[in-house]
Protein backbone atom coordinates (compact mmCIF):
# COMPACT_ATOMS: atom_id res chain seq x y z
CA UNK A 1 0.00 0.00 0.00
CA UNK A 2 1.14 3.75 -1.00
CA UNK A 3 2.03 5.81 1.80
CA UNK A 4 1.79 9.27 1.43
CA UNK A 5 1.31 12.25 4.05
CA UNK A 6 -1.76 14.65 4.37
CA UNK A 7 0.11 18.28 5.66
CA UNK A 8 -2.53 20.59 7.04
CA UNK A 9 -2.53 23.68 9.28
CA UNK A 10 -2.49 22.51 12.95
CA UNK A 11 -4.42 26.53 13.73
CA UNK A 12 -6.84 26.06 11.04
CA UNK A 13 -9.79 24.79 12.90
CA UNK A 14 -12.84 25.73 11.14
CA UNK A 15 -15.12 23.05 10.26
CA UNK A 16 -14.61 23.27 6.83
CA UNK A 17 -10.57 22.66 7.08
CA UNK A 18 -11.64 19.65 9.41
CA UNK A 19 -14.01 18.44 6.70
CA UNK A 20 -11.61 18.15 3.91
CA UNK A 21 -9.09 16.38 5.85
CA UNK A 22 -11.92 13.71 6.34
CA UNK A 23 -12.67 13.33 2.70
CA UNK A 24 -9.42 13.19 1.60
CA UNK A 25 -8.35 10.73 4.24
CA UNK A 26 -11.65 8.59 3.41
CA UNK A 27 -10.94 8.79 0.06
CA UNK A 28 -7.62 7.44 -0.23
CA UNK A 29 -8.95 4.55 2.06
CA UNK A 30 -11.17 3.55 -0.48
CA UNK A 31 -8.28 3.92 -3.17
CA UNK A 32 -6.00 1.11 -0.82
CA UNK A 33 -3.45 4.72 0.01
CA UNK A 34 -2.44 5.05 3.14
CA UNK A 35 -2.61 8.72 3.70
CA UNK A 36 -1.22 9.67 7.34
CA UNK A 37 -2.08 13.29 8.44
CA UNK A 38 0.61 15.66 9.75
CA UNK A 39 -0.21 19.18 10.97
CA UNK A 40 2.33 21.71 10.42
CA UNK A 41 3.83 22.10 13.95
CA UNK A 42 4.63 18.91 13.99
CA UNK A 43 7.80 19.39 12.34
CA UNK A 44 10.00 21.08 14.57
CA UNK A 45 13.01 18.82 15.45
CA UNK A 46 15.61 18.09 12.87
CA UNK A 47 14.46 14.31 12.10
CA UNK A 48 10.96 15.73 12.14
CA UNK A 49 11.29 14.16 8.39
CA UNK A 50 13.62 11.14 9.07
CA UNK A 51 11.62 8.75 7.55
CA UNK A 52 8.96 10.37 5.40
CA UNK A 53 7.95 8.61 2.06
CA UNK A 54 8.06 9.77 -1.33
CA UNK A 55 5.22 12.14 -1.40
CA UNK A 56 2.84 14.24 0.35
CA UNK A 57 -0.18 15.85 -0.39
CA UNK A 58 0.48 19.46 0.96
CA UNK A 59 -3.09 21.12 1.64
CA UNK A 60 -1.46 23.85 3.46
CA UNK A 61 0.42 27.36 2.68
CA UNK A 62 3.44 26.69 5.30
CA UNK A 63 6.37 27.28 2.05
CA UNK A 64 9.09 27.30 4.51
CA UNK A 65 7.90 23.75 5.87
CA UNK A 66 7.20 23.00 2.27
CA UNK A 67 10.94 23.60 1.09
CA UNK A 68 12.33 21.77 3.93
CA UNK A 69 10.21 18.84 2.76
CA UNK A 70 11.50 18.86 -0.97
CA UNK A 71 15.19 19.57 0.23
CA UNK A 72 14.71 16.19 2.27
CA UNK A 73 13.65 14.58 -0.75
CA UNK A 74 9.79 14.51 -0.88
CA UNK A 75 7.65 15.17 -3.85
CA UNK A 76 5.14 17.51 -2.82
CA UNK A 77 1.21 17.77 -4.37
CA UNK A 78 1.78 21.30 -4.80
CA UNK A 79 4.78 22.44 -4.79
CA UNK A 80 6.50 25.12 -3.05
CA UNK A 81 7.31 27.00 -5.94
CA UNK A 82 3.13 26.37 -7.00
CA UNK A 83 1.85 27.61 -3.84
CA UNK A 84 4.53 30.69 -3.67
CA UNK A 85 2.47 31.45 -7.09
CA UNK A 86 -0.95 31.22 -6.24
CA UNK A 87 -0.47 32.78 -2.96
CA UNK A 88 0.58 35.80 -3.80
CA UNK A 89 -1.64 37.64 -5.90
CA UNK A 90 1.10 40.24 -7.81
CA UNK A 91 3.32 37.05 -8.52
CA UNK A 92 -0.14 35.36 -10.18
CA UNK A 93 -0.61 37.95 -11.97
CA UNK A 94 3.30 38.81 -13.34
CA UNK A 95 3.01 34.94 -14.11
CA UNK A 96 -0.20 35.07 -16.15
CA UNK A 97 1.28 38.31 -18.14
CA UNK A 98 4.62 36.48 -18.89
CA UNK A 99 2.73 33.40 -20.16
CA UNK A 100 0.33 35.31 -22.33
CA UNK A 101 -2.61 34.56 -20.23
CA UNK A 102 -5.50 36.84 -20.48
CA UNK A 103 -6.46 38.56 -17.29
CA UNK A 104 -7.41 41.65 -16.18
CA UNK A 105 -5.75 44.68 -16.71
CA UNK A 106 -3.67 45.31 -13.80
CA UNK A 107 -1.59 47.83 -11.66
CA UNK A 108 0.95 47.49 -8.79
CA UNK A 109 1.25 49.74 -6.29
CA UNK A 110 4.87 50.30 -4.57
CA UNK A 111 6.13 48.63 -1.67
CA UNK A 112 6.63 50.47 1.22
CA UNK A 113 7.48 49.35 4.90
CA UNK A 114 5.37 48.85 7.76
CA UNK A 115 7.10 52.06 9.42
CA UNK A 116 7.04 54.14 6.89
CA UNK A 117 3.41 53.27 5.14
CA UNK A 118 2.56 55.48 2.38
CA UNK A 119 3.07 58.96 3.09
CA UNK A 120 2.28 60.33 -0.11
CA UNK A 121 -0.69 58.56 -2.08
CA UNK A 122 0.35 60.10 -5.69
CA UNK A 123 0.34 56.84 -7.05
CA UNK A 124 -3.47 56.25 -6.54
CA UNK A 125 -3.92 58.78 -9.27
CA UNK A 126 -1.56 57.20 -11.66
CA UNK A 127 -3.39 54.25 -10.98
CA UNK A 128 -6.88 55.69 -11.74
CA UNK A 129 -5.13 56.99 -14.88
CA UNK A 130 -4.78 53.86 -16.44
CA UNK A 131 -7.80 52.05 -14.85
CA UNK A 132 -11.10 53.74 -14.56
CA UNK A 133 -13.33 53.79 -12.01
CA UNK A 134 -14.91 51.37 -10.42
CA UNK A 135 -11.69 49.91 -9.85
CA UNK A 136 -10.51 46.61 -7.94
CA UNK A 137 -7.91 46.35 -5.12
CA UNK A 138 -6.83 43.53 -3.61
CA UNK A 139 -4.31 42.80 -0.82
CA UNK A 140 -1.72 39.87 -2.65
CA UNK A 141 -2.84 37.86 0.07
CA UNK A 142 -5.93 36.59 0.87
CA UNK A 143 -9.06 33.63 0.66
CA UNK A 144 -12.26 33.12 0.13
CA UNK A 145 -12.90 36.55 -1.14
CA UNK A 146 -11.63 38.49 1.76
CA UNK A 147 -9.08 41.39 1.22
CA UNK A 148 -10.86 42.31 -1.99
CA UNK A 149 -12.23 45.80 -2.44
CA UNK A 150 -14.23 47.78 -4.71
CA UNK A 151 -13.29 51.66 -5.01
CA UNK A 152 -16.02 53.40 -7.01
CA UNK A 153 -14.03 56.86 -6.89
CA UNK A 154 -10.86 58.50 -5.59
CA UNK A 155 -12.05 59.12 -1.89
CA UNK A 156 -12.77 55.57 -1.91
CA UNK A 157 -9.60 54.04 -3.25
CA UNK A 158 -7.93 56.64 -0.91
CA UNK A 159 -9.90 55.41 1.71
CA UNK A 160 -9.20 51.94 0.96
CA UNK A 161 -5.24 52.06 0.91
CA UNK A 162 -4.86 54.31 4.03
CA UNK A 163 -6.82 51.57 5.74
CA UNK A 164 -5.29 48.14 4.73
CA UNK A 165 -2.13 50.50 5.35
CA UNK A 166 1.11 48.38 4.46
CA UNK A 167 -0.08 45.51 2.88
CA UNK A 168 1.06 44.48 -0.23
CA UNK A 169 -1.67 45.86 -3.35
CA UNK A 170 -2.64 45.20 -6.79
CA UNK A 171 -5.44 47.01 -8.69
CA UNK A 172 -7.81 45.60 -11.60
CA UNK A 173 -9.95 46.70 -14.15
CA UNK A 174 -13.44 45.85 -13.08
CA UNK A 175 -14.76 43.95 -15.29
CA UNK A 176 -18.82 45.06 -15.21
CA UNK A 177 -20.44 42.28 -17.27
CA UNK A 178 -19.36 39.90 -14.74
CA UNK A 179 -20.10 41.86 -11.80
CA UNK A 180 -20.70 39.17 -8.72
CA UNK A 181 -20.51 36.35 -10.93
CA UNK A 182 -17.92 34.47 -11.56
CA UNK A 183 -16.61 30.26 -12.50
CA UNK A 184 -14.76 27.87 -10.95
CA UNK A 185 -12.81 25.29 -12.69
CA UNK A 186 -10.89 22.36 -10.66
CA UNK A 187 -8.31 21.04 -12.47
CA UNK A 188 -6.29 18.39 -11.39
CA UNK A 189 -3.39 17.33 -14.03
CA UNK A 190 -4.23 18.45 -17.67
CA UNK A 191 -8.09 17.90 -17.04
CA UNK A 192 -10.76 19.97 -15.31
CA UNK A 193 -12.46 17.66 -13.27
CA UNK A 194 -15.72 19.92 -12.16
CA UNK A 195 -16.87 23.02 -12.68
CA UNK A 196 -19.65 25.86 -11.62
CA UNK A 197 -20.86 28.83 -11.65
CA UNK A 198 -20.95 31.17 -8.61
CA UNK A 199 -23.91 33.92 -8.62
CA UNK A 200 -24.25 36.94 -5.72
CA UNK A 201 -27.75 38.46 -5.68
CA UNK A 202 -27.21 40.21 -2.93
CA UNK A 203 -25.44 42.99 -4.41
CA UNK A 204 -21.68 42.25 -3.79
CA UNK A 205 -19.50 42.20 -6.93
CA UNK A 206 -17.67 39.61 -5.37
CA UNK A 207 -19.36 36.12 -6.39
CA UNK A 208 -17.54 33.57 -3.32
CA UNK A 209 -19.53 31.58 -1.89
CA UNK A 210 -18.61 32.93 1.60
CA UNK A 211 -19.85 36.28 0.40
CA UNK A 212 -23.05 35.47 -0.39
CA UNK A 213 -22.53 33.50 -3.53
CA UNK A 214 -24.92 31.06 -4.34
CA UNK A 215 -23.54 27.58 -7.07
CA UNK A 216 -25.05 26.50 -10.04
CA UNK A 217 -24.53 24.23 -12.18
CA UNK A 218 -22.40 25.18 -15.48
CA UNK A 219 -20.79 23.33 -18.52
CA UNK A 220 -17.47 25.41 -19.37
CA UNK A 221 -17.00 25.85 -22.75
CA UNK A 222 -13.71 24.57 -24.79
CA UNK A 223 -11.87 28.04 -24.62
CA UNK A 224 -12.72 28.30 -20.54
CA UNK A 225 -11.30 24.68 -19.73
CA UNK A 226 -8.16 25.46 -22.01
CA UNK A 227 -7.65 28.65 -20.04
CA UNK A 228 -7.98 26.85 -16.82
CA UNK A 229 -6.15 24.51 -17.59
CA UNK A 230 -3.57 26.71 -19.22
CA UNK A 231 -3.63 28.81 -16.00
CA UNK A 232 -2.64 25.74 -13.68
CA UNK A 233 0.27 25.20 -15.65
CA UNK A 234 2.18 27.60 -15.96
CA UNK A 235 1.82 28.72 -11.97
CA UNK A 236 2.99 24.87 -11.62
CA UNK A 237 0.27 23.76 -10.04
CA UNK A 238 -0.73 19.73 -9.48
CA UNK A 239 -4.09 20.49 -8.57
CA UNK A 240 -5.89 23.78 -8.39
CA UNK A 241 -9.63 25.77 -8.51
CA UNK A 242 -9.44 28.16 -11.11
CA UNK A 243 -11.36 31.59 -10.91
CA UNK A 244 -12.43 33.27 -14.56
CA UNK A 245 -14.53 36.16 -15.41
CA UNK A 246 -16.72 36.25 -18.32
CA UNK A 247 -15.83 39.88 -20.44
CA UNK A 248 -17.22 40.45 -23.80
CA UNK A 249 -13.19 39.86 -24.44
CA UNK A 250 -13.51 36.34 -23.84
CA UNK A 251 -12.48 34.46 -20.16
CA UNK A 252 -10.21 36.38 -18.10
CA UNK A 253 -8.00 34.62 -15.27
CA UNK A 254 -9.47 36.11 -12.12
CA UNK A 255 -7.16 33.64 -9.92
CA UNK A 256 -5.90 30.59 -9.09
CA UNK A 257 -5.93 28.65 -6.13
CA UNK A 258 -3.50 25.96 -5.07
CA UNK A 259 -5.42 24.77 -2.17
CA UNK A 260 -8.96 25.72 -3.17
CA UNK A 261 -12.01 23.92 -0.86
CA UNK A 262 -14.23 21.99 -3.27
CA UNK A 263 -17.20 20.91 -0.86
CA UNK A 264 -19.66 22.84 -2.35
CA UNK A 265 -18.35 22.11 -5.55
CA UNK A 266 -18.84 18.38 -4.70
CA UNK A 267 -22.02 18.64 -3.49
CA UNK A 268 -23.27 20.45 -5.94
CA UNK A 269 -22.01 18.23 -9.10
CA UNK A 270 -21.59 14.93 -7.37
CA UNK A 271 -17.53 14.84 -8.59
CA UNK A 272 -15.59 14.59 -5.86
CA UNK A 273 -11.99 15.98 -7.33
CA UNK A 274 -9.95 14.38 -3.90
CA UNK A 275 -10.64 11.04 -5.96
CA UNK A 276 -9.03 12.75 -9.23
CA UNK A 277 -6.46 14.45 -7.19
CA UNK A 278 -5.00 11.24 -4.87
CA UNK A 279 -5.08 9.10 -8.29
CA UNK A 280 -2.59 11.60 -10.04
CA UNK A 281 -0.61 11.45 -6.41
CA UNK A 282 -0.92 7.33 -6.69
CA UNK A 283 0.13 7.19 -10.43
CA UNK A 284 3.13 9.78 -10.35
CA UNK A 285 6.52 7.94 -10.25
Amino acid sequence: MQEVWLVTNAYLNQNSFAKMARLFKDTAKEMNIRLIPKPNNGFIGDDSLNNHPEKALFFDKDLLLARRMEIAGMRLFNSSKAIAACDDKAKTSLILLENGIPQPKTVMAPLTYPNIGYPNLDFLHQAADILPFPMVVKETKGSFGQQVYLAHDMNELISIVTAVKTSELIFQEFIKESAGTDLRLYVVGNQVVASMKRINTRGDFRANIENGGTAVLYTPSEAEKELAVAASRVCGTDFAGVDILQSRKGPLICEVNSNAHFLGLMDLTGINPARHILGMIKETP
